[in-house]
């Protein structure tokens, strides 16, 4: 599951003042790269968007205060230099309140949808349009796969925005030095770790907690993703997601038992919390609290877990915190990274509206979200990676651009909801809480699968 920390703000919206120095004064609806008079001074990098000046875009997300601040902090030159004002909402009832727009009649110009199978609810309704040429052209700067999670039976429909990193094993640099433990390179250094710290019998290898109030589980569903990415690349994983592969399989049955062999070992975990069914209770914003305390040494959980720990944690190579890759269960799988990502749809086709579409796609505009916030990963290529002030941030970047990265987004997230929202929580909650068996809790799963 993508998950981003809820945060209790009010919507805001914004409509940027325009600034003289850097105006565009032409009214001509060229949505940038039209007729339009030339930029000067330091607005003259936004030439290609100019032609719509005195123009309002309006964007719908889930995207709130304080992030939503610096989002719109990321445009503001942009919205300055160009004329074009963007009227920004976000809602913590983001996913329903969309439908109930775009099918009202009342669909913003641009969306930032978090899943796929949201963008392809909306792509149902009809009302989303394609993006202009320039924008598909700016899909050259990410990996291949993300303009595949953009489209829906093959059209491309939307950019990619912004990205995570999932594939993080969390840790104490401090602990390790003084115990003289070398972050593990392979699955095998890992699991030869893990057993090295449960034997020193004063701290447990790994916390766990998969708490999450309606969404209780999804920690585990990512634990599954991650195992079968690494054990079988990205093939099996598409046919998995799309139930080609069902959570009967053979490969997926032996991933599960890779998993419980990891996460269900009462000997490595859940130090200091409890046992084993201590992790279907625990919440997975208090699963790494005790790494702080030494006792349990790793906890596996996304990039934007470093928003959980305690002000004053210091996070870094030689902190009280860092992280590391995941490594591959299957050394031939290339660099495995699961993670998730927000995309840009548009159900308008208005100059203005492209020319937002184009600046929000570019390497520019990424670099400036970049530029604003820690905490903030793209997968744009075009990024500079020094820009990065954050080394959680530094280090997911780093991952995510690699050309030799095997990507794949939430599997959870890909699957239909009554799916990976719903069945699969609840199984392998259960399969923590009451240790059902494999077959059992695949079962379970595949018989909530939508009947074709």
């Amino acid at each position: 599951m993508t998950l981003r920390p809820r945060l209790l703000a009010v919507p805001a919206v914004l409509a940027l003042a325009l600034t003289a120095a850097c105006s565009n004064s032409s009214t001509s609806n060229g949505g940038g790269g039209g007729s339009a008079a030339p930029l000067t001074g330091d607005c003259v990098k936004y030439q290609a968007y100019a032609g719509s000046s005195g123009k309002t875009v309006t964007m719908f997300a889930s995207i709130r205060s304080p992030e939503s601040d610096s989002l719109e902090k990321s445009w503001a030159e942009f919205s300055s230099c160009t004329g074009i004002k963007i009227s920004y909402e976000g809602s913590p009832d983001f996913e329903s309140q969309i439908q109930v727009r775009v099918t009202g009649g009342n669909a913003p110009d641009l969306a930032i949808i978090p899943q796929p199978g949201v963008l392809a609810q909306m792509v149902k309704t009809g009302k989303v349009v394609k993006p202009p040429a320039q924008t598909e052209a700016n899909e050259a700067k990410w990996s291949p796969i993300w303009k595949t999670y953009g489209s829906v039976n093959g059209t491309f429909y939307a950019a990619p925005m912004s990205s995570n990193m999932k594939s993080l094993v969390w840790y104490s640099p401090k602990a390790f030095k003084a115990a003289g433990y070398q972050v593990p390179k392979t699955w095998a250094e890992l699991m030869t770790l893990s057993g090295k710290i449960a034997a020193s019998g004063s701290t447990k290898p790994w916390c766990g907690g998969i708490g999450s109030g309606t969404a209780t589980g999804w920690p585990a569903t990512d634990w599954l993703e991650e195992v079968v990415l690494g054990s079988h690349g990205g093939e099996v994983y598409d046919q998995w997601v799309s139930h080609q592969v069902k959570f009967g399989d053979p490969k997926i049955a032996a991933a599960m038992q890779t998993v419980a062999d990891w996460m269900q070992n009462p000997a490595w975990v859940n130090g200091g919390i409890g046992d084993v069914k201590s992790i279907a209770t625990t919440t997975f914003q208090d699963a790494g609290a005790p790494i702080l305390t030494n006792k349990c040494a790793m906890l596996q959980q996304a990039s934007f877990y470093a928003a959980q720990w305690p002000k004053g944690t210091k996070i870094g190579e030689d902190g009280d915190i860092f992280a590391f890759q995941l490594p591959a269960v299957n050394p031939a799988v290339g660099n495995p990274v699961e993670g998730g990502g927000e995309f840009v749809a548009a159900f308008s086709n208005r100059p203005e509206v492209q020319a937002v579409q184009n600046y929000l796609s570019s390497s520019e505009w990424a670099s400036s979200r970049v530029k604003v916030t820690s905490g903030w990963v793209s997968a744009n290529q075009g990024v500079d990676k020094s820009l990065y002030t954050d080394p959680i941030d530094r280090l997911s970047a780093a991952a995510l651009t690699d050309p030799a990265t095997t990507f794949r987004f939430d599997a959870s997230d890909l699957m239909p909801a009554a799916v990976g929202a719903g069945a699969e929580w609840k199984a392998l909650t259960a399969w923590f809480a009451e240790g059902q068996a494999i077959p059992k809790v695949a079962g379970d799963i595949d018989a909530a699968w939508p009947q074709q």
